[in-house]
């Protein structure tokens, strides 16, 4: 992780580290006791008779400046301030917005850092003023937006963290546990992006896992704090440009096409298979209601000619003579019925054995039509 080793690192330039003693900075110093005391003696000589003090002048004095010492050690907290009050340099106690008291000074001092102001710190780029169009510019810091993804491709990720300190004694572990804040946060801001950066790969990066990415890195650099008892509450990190670098920009737009153009084919394929699906469905709905139908006939049809058969069987128990020779007849009669036939008799008087046979039928089918003319037919 890059940063500026002329200070030390982020974490400040002491060699303490992010957990370093002692406050950030200090209450208003009250004015010294002593020079108080001088300079109100000398003006009381001027003004009172014969340049001098008795012993109720000087008991007088003592009071007021007790008074006064005593009287320093009001203060007042702002709504969005917490004020930590310490004894000695060591934290006691917390105080609400509104008017506190703390004992004088050097016995306690009492320090109100603002707990709703929201802080933001760019990692990857810097606002820089333009000179030429009289206004500001993001600037790349390359040795902190370059990254590697999980699939060996290197990314420049540009983004932002919000924070501010934790309400609930969250402003005397921003002040106590961690010398240099904004180090400490940019620092774990940076790790947590290059950690979830190396799990994931390219193309959902620069695509679609923004939101993804910007909630894990959240949750990273939260839980990273809370273990470092920073006290500082992390309320967004929001991804400003993700990119290739321009060195390998012309390989990635042809990777882009690529995939664009897979992406393409398979929509293709996927509208011709919702195309054809429902239809192969529906062709397979329509076989299947045809085989049921042809099923019920053929098992319907099974059963009336089994009741037929069954029918048949009792008459012919009755007599079986007569329906042995009506089932013969029947029979002949649908075999020689749509055939051309010649009847041979052996015991024809001629010797010839044929019969004249007179079909009723076909002299009534080629019966001549009825002339149109009535006059004519007379």
């Amino acid at each position: 992780m890059p940063w500026n080793n002329q200070g030390g690192g982020p974490w400040g330039s002491g060699p303490k580290g992010p957990w370093g003693s002692g406050p950030q900075s200090s209450g208003p110093t009250p004015p010294d006791l002593e020079e108080f005391l001088r300079r109100g003696q000398d003006k009381l000589r001027s003004v009172m008779p014969g340049g001098g003090l008795g012993g109720r002048g000087i008991l007088l004095i003592v009071i007021i400046a007790v008074v006064f010492w005593f009287a320093t050690g009001i203060y007042f907290v702002q709504p969005d301030e917490t004020g930590v009050v310490m004894r000695f340099g060591a934290h006691v106690r917390d105080a609400t917005w509104g008017m506190n008291y703390h004992l004088p000074y050097p016995i306690e001092t009492a320090i109100t850092p603002k707990v709703t102001h929201v802080n933001r710190i760019d990692v990857g780029m810097r606002v820089v003023e333009d000179s030429r169009r009289g206004g500001t510019e993001p600037r790349d810091v390359p040795e902190e937006s370059l990254m590697l993804t999980g699939d060996e491709n290197i990314v420049e990720v540009e983004f932002s963290v919000f924070w501010r300190i934790k309400p609930d004694q969250g402003a005397s572990e921003y002040l106590f546990n961690i010398q240099n804040p904004e180090g400490t946060v940019k620092a774990v801001a940076e790790s947590a992006m290059r950690e979830v950066i190396g799990r994931s790969n390219l193309s959902p990066i620069l695509t679609t896992a923004r939101t993804e990415i910007e909630k894990a890195v959240h949750d990273l650099m939260q839980t990273t704090l809370d273990r470092y008892k920073a006290g500082v509450l992390i309320t967004e990190v929001q991804m400003q440009r993700v990119y290739p670098p321009a060195e390998a920009a012309p390989a990635f737009r042809a990777v882009q096409a690529a995939r664009i153009g897979s992406e393409s084919a398979q929509n293709e394929a996927q509208v011709y298979a919702n195309k054809k699906i429902p239809e192969a469905k529906g062709n397979a709905a329509q076989i299947t209601q045809a085989a049921e139908a042809y099923k019920a006939q053929t098992v319907a049809e099974a059963r009336g000619q089994a009741a037929r058969f069954l029918k048949v069987y009792e008459e012919y128990k009755k007599a079986p003579e007569v329906t042995r020779r009506r089932l013969y007849l029947e029979t002949m009669e649908r075999v020689f019925g749509r055939t051309n036939k010649i009847i041979l008799d052996a015991n024809s008087a001629g010797g010839t054995g044929i019969v004249p046979y007179l079909p009723l039928t076909e002299p009534t089918q080629r019966a001549a039509p009825v002339p149109t003319n009535p006059g004519a037919s007379q």
